[in-house]
């Protein structure tokens, strides 16, 4: 799983989240930075009031949690999910010497991270495209 600074790094770079069944995520700032939720049906749910997604907690939660606003949630996205922001820009992931090594191509230009888990390699690459969303839409949307 991703780090929580790499995550929060992400969120502060402008990664969006649409919060899905089987999501990650983690509350910071309420005493509770030990916690990892899973968005799920049974537990918590996103519902949408008056035009803010809320994340729902259900049931008999011990730490007696009705909702929270999304924006005070930290998504953890999966490695898969990271991977696939990478969008076309992916080009590899393969072991190097002090972990994974994620290599992005945009505009021919070729571009290697590291770090000791694959997806904080793919966070790391995607922060670096995140700080120039130019090159973002260019080559990342379809």
């Amino acid at each position: 799983m991703i780090s929580k600074e790499l995550a929060r790094k992400l969120r502060d770079a402008g990664l969006e989240w649409v919060p899905a069944e089987g999501d990650r995520f983690w509350i910071p700032d309420r005493d509770m930075e030990e916690f990892i939720f899973l968005v799920s049906d049974m537990v918590v749910e996103v519902r949408r009031i008056a035009q803010k997604r809320r994340i729902m907690f259900n049931g008999a939660v011990e730490w007696a949690l009705d909702s929270i606003v999304q924006s005070e949630a930290t998504w953890l996205p999966s490695e898969a999910q990271l991977r696939d922001r990478l969008g076309r820009t992916f080009d590899n992931l393969r072991r190097g010497n002090n972990g994974f090594i994620c290599t992005v191509a945009i505009e021919g230009d070729r571009r290697e991270y590291e770090a000791a888990d694959p997806a904080d390699a793919y966070a790391l690459a995607l922060l670096d495209i995140l700080a120039d969303p130019e090159t973002m839409l260019r080559n990342i949307v379809d």
